[in-house]
């Protein structure tokens, strides 16, 4: 576990949607669940797959990148930006 990823890994669609609001995009291909949280600062993704022995799917997978141009952005900093205070 990476630092500044506590309460994003391992979470539930459910909980994210608590921390960040309504996701922007909400997609589901084949395992794989992506939701997408957005801001001025970032563009925010997050994979979650089922967990072990049918739990309900889990985040393991964050990339953050700017709105503007796509680039690659620190994903703890955009985590802290979109984060509902």
């Amino acid at each position: 576990m990476l630092p500044g990823l506590e309460g994003i890994i391992g979470a539930t669609s459910a909980d994210l949607v608590r921390q960040f609001g309504p996701a922007r995009i909400d997609v589901i291909e084949g395992d794989a669940h992506k939701l997408q949280f957005v801001g001025t600062p970032c563009v925010l993704d997050i994979y979650l797959y089922p967990g072990a022995q049918g739990r309900e799917p889990q985040a393991t997978y964050v990339e953050a990148r700017r709105a503007s141009d796509g680039q690659e952005v620190d994903r703890i900093s955009c985590i802290g930006a979109l984060r509902r205070k």
